[in-house]
């Protein structure tokens, strides 16, 4: 399946590491999903990906993710 990407961004973290959030669209159904991956980065500084989850890309399951990973992450 081949995917269209509508906007991401990235979090670096530790030295090369980072974690990419999108908004994609898969082709050629055009449904639209989000999407974390995790990946670092070569000695050459190209993006490696090693792992992903996607999700609706809807508004109350994202407010609720957001609202569950702030309550998790309290100390």
């Amino acid at each position: 399946m081949e995917y269209e990407t509508i906007k991401s961004e990235n979090i670096d973290y530790r030295r090369n590491k980072f974690l990419e959030v999108s908004k994609k669209k898969a082709l050629p159904d055009e449904n639209v999903f989000m999407n974390i991956s995790k990946g670092y980065y070569t000695l050459e500084g190209e993006k490696r990906y090693q792992k992903g989850v996607g999700f609706p890309a809807d508004k109350e399951f994202i407010q609720d993710l957001v609202r569950i990973i702030e309550v998790v992450a309290e100390d």
